[in-house]
């Protein structure tokens, strides 16, 4: 709390030696940053260095030259936040007697399935009388309804979309440090004439936040889509979020995430990541441990309603609450890993345990370790990761209200076919199951060919175990059955499907678990009920790329700089992996070592760069 209210004292400073218009939270929600913006839809046409992207239904103005971050892969992100802010605005205006409705759903009763209860007020019913309900529709002022922030908004375009295509919104502050990218943040709010919902606010995120906590004046939904690591923001935002609110975050700094540096993301979210199979998963696990942890300092802890992980980042949707016995129990929702580095196999060891005492609880530190000195199966040693989220990484209940709104109201969103398949088969995870193994790292591991994934799945479905998919790897084995029974199926697949032992080193692990005889006799009967009710549909579960490079954009740079494109950049620095097409040009650029010691032969022939005088030689 002192380095939250420093944060506040310091920008209280700033925003009194800067002269301008009222900066509070009510300022915010005005239409423009001055108060007087321009007529919806008189916005200025688009200049000769720009052009015209349209999304969802939002049309933005964006400048050729690289000075606003956009990156068209993440539609699938922002489709996905508004799909999942209606119905959290359903959730929340519901006790309110405002009833949230899209396109097509103005005739109908009812306008989606009832809310899950959780204990947390969201089922208190709409108040009785004679008078309708208040209807909330997109793209309209819904007063008593939600305050959203996006802290980094950039181009403004998933602003604009939260207040053309979410019902029930009261305002949209949509925030960005750049003064360039305020600039046309405000010119794209007055083309698409949403002036009365979006406020565009130049200001540092986290004093914002910092500053809107002390004013109690939080909001409904803040959004965190920063180009790398969210974590600068973190802090500040479990605090300005409001009880029972949403808080949205995109991590994209997957190669600290799934294990690339394991120190970094210590440094940053508190874990320690590890290079497994299971790796995306892990870093969803591990943002919800670190936002979970420091919600706790300020008494205050989260609940997935659901976590993402796709193409090149991860997403999470959390709701904060405040409740100092339900902080107790967040030791008991962390786990340690356990990851053996010869056969894969990982084990989970939890900080805390929770045991029932009467009518409360009690709570006390966890036993361990689940693992001995070495990996009982091929003898090797572990690798220790985490701390990371051991809960269920979703809200079932809330999922199948996305998927419900997705049914009764089609053609909302561009990418609608992937949302329902990415939704379809999160509702078919096993939600008490953290991480997963693969088909291919277990059939690599004894070096033997690889059973399709019905075959694996009835072996493990004929032991009396369950098993699902997962969305974050296609070919994911998702199985509460132990360890000990995914070699013993494996190995009795081994039977099958002779592995030559006599290549096989003594001390490898494929040799020593093919070793060891099996004591479950597996069957590979294909059963019905093997095969996901998502590949049965055909559903778009898990799509290939669009196109070449699809993934980060570059950095965009103050000024208008250009900055080189990814491929070129990689073509520069690492090109490990394909072959050069240039004729050796490019190495012109470095300095000739033998010019400089004045024993180069080459003359004009050599590749590298002979600038400069070469050193007189040296006097006998």
């Amino acid at each position: 709390m002192r380095g939250a209210a420093r944060a506040v004292a310091t920008f209280s400073t700033l925003r009194r030696a800067s002269p301008g218009p009222p900066r509070g939270p009510r300022a915010m929600d005005r239409a423009s940053p001055n108060g007087s913006g321009p007529p919806p839809g008189t916005g200025s046409p688009p200049g000769a260095s720009e052009t015209l992207i349209s999304e969802g239904r939002a049309t933005i103005l964006f400048p050729s030259a690289n000075e606003v971050f956009y990156n068209p892969v993440q539609g699938f992100n922002r489709d996905l936040t508004c799909a999942v802010m209606t119905e959290f605005a359903r959730l929340q205006l519901q006790p309110k007697g405002i009833r949230v409705v899209l396109p097509g759903e103005e005739k109908t009763d009812t306008s989606s399935p009832q809310p899950p209860e959780d204990g947390d007020g969201d089922t208190t019913p709409a108040p009785d009388g004679p008078e309708a309900p208040q209807m909330a529709k997109p793209g309209e002022v819904c007063e008593g309804g939600l305050r959203v922030l996006e802290a980094l908004a950039a181009s403004g375009l998933r602003s604009i979309r939260f207040a053309k295509e979410v019902p029930g919104l009261r305002a949209v502050v949509a925030n960005d440090f750049s003064a360039r990218a305020v600039e046309l943040m405000s010119r794209n709010v007055a083309f698409n004439g949403v002036g009365d919902l979006v406020a565009p606010r130049m200001a540092d995120a986290r004093m914002l936040m910092y500053q809107c906590k002390a004013d109690r004046e939080p909001f409904d939904v803040i959004d965190l889509d920063p180009y790398g690591s969210p974590a600068p923001f973190l802090d500040a935002a479990v605090q300005a979020v409001s009880e029972g609110g949403l808080l949205c975050v995109t991590c994209t700094d997957m190669g600290v995430m799934a294990g690339n540096s394991a120190e970094t993301c210590y440094s940053k979210y508190g874990a320690v990541s590890l290079k497994g199979k299971f790796c995306h998963e892990m870093a969803l696990r591990i943002i919800l441990h670190s936002l979970d942890s420091r919600a706790n300092c300020y008494q205050r802890f989260i609940v997935p309603l659901l976590s993402v992980s796709a193409d090149f980042y991860i997403r999470v949707f959390v709701r904060v609450f405040t409740g100092q016995a339900k902080v107790k129990a967040s030791a008991s929702k962390q786990a340690l890993v356990y990851h053996c580095v010869g056969c894969g196999t990982h084990h989970l060891q939890r900080l805390g345990k929770v045991t029932s005492h009467g009518t409360g609880f009690k709570y006390g530190a966890a036993t361990g370790p689940p693992v001995g000195p070495t990996c009982e199966f091929c003898q090797q040693r572990h690798q220790l990761g985490g701390p990371m989220w051991a809960e269920p990484l979703h809200d079932s209940a809330f999922v199948e209200r996305v998927l419900a709104a997705l049914e009764s109201s089609p053609g909302r969103f561009q990418t609608e076919q992937r949302m329902r398949g990415m939704l379809s088969v999160i509702t078919e995870e096993l939600g008490d199951v953290p991480l997963y193994y693969t088909l291919d790292s277990l059939s690599s591991t004894i070096h033997c060919n690889t059973p399709s994934l019905l075959q694996f799945r009835s072996a493990l479905l004929h032991a009396g175990y369950r098993v699902s998919l997962s969305h974050a790897c296609k070919n994911a084995v998702k199985t509460d059955a132990p360890p000990t029974v995914l070699w013993d199926i494996m190995r009795c697949w081994a039977k099958i499907h002779p592995v030559k032992r006599e290549r096989l080193a003594e001390t490898s692990p494929a040799s020593r678990i093919l070793s060891v005889e099996p004591t479950l006799q597996a069957s590979f009967a294909l059963r019905d009920d093997a095969n996901p009710s998502s590949r049965k549909r055909g559903l778009k579960r898990f799509p290939e790329n669009p196109e070449a490079f699809w993934g980060p954009k570059a950095r965009a740079k103050a000024g208008g700089g250009i900055s080189p494109s990814l491929q070129e950049k990689r073509k520069r620095h690492q090109n490990k992996r394909t072959e050069r097409t240039d004729d050796g040009t490019s190495l012109k650029h470095f300095p000739c070592k033998r010019f400089k010691e004045g024993n180069c032969s080459l003359g004009t022939q050599c590749c590298y760069s002979h600038e400069g005088e070469p050193p007189a030689a040296p006097t006998p």
